[in-house]
């Protein structure tokens, strides 16, 4: 006979049940992009490419990528409606990294209004 999972899970000792939440948690915060534009919003890979001014191909290249620009990362996470931060951790203590942000405002205020439309 199988047992469902609540079950099992109420057989658990208190601490092995908030070991069990704390692995869920860190793995939610480990998301492909897509996983995260899935996750945190209701916006499929058309809205993004529309507010981001790109094709929809492009966005799913985007999505798929290892590597990528900041640039690209910081658009792509602000039209979800987040903000990336960048820190660097060291064994004793943490430091955010701001020089990019600061590289993506200036580029933001240099850049002609008309965008074209990118493609992949």
């Amino acid at each position: 006979m199988t047992k469902s999972f609540n079950e099992l899970r109420r057989k658990m000792s208190p601490e092995r049940r908030r070991r069990n939440a704390a692995e869920a948690d860190r793995m939610l915060l480990k998301m492909t992009l897509q996983e995260l534009r899935q996750g945190i919003t209701n916006f499929s890979q058309e809205d993004i490419a529309e507010m981001l001014q790109v094709t929809q191909g492009y966005v799913s290249k985007l999505e798929r990528q290892d590597d990528m620009l900041l640039s690209k990362l910081y658009a792509y996470v602000e039209a979800l409606g987040g903000q990336v931060e960048i820190r660097a951790k060291f064994l004793n203590q943490e430091v955010q990294i701001k020089q990019f942000r600061e590289i993506e405002k200036l580029k933001a205020a240099l850049a002609p209004k008309a965008k074209q439309k990118k493609t992949a």
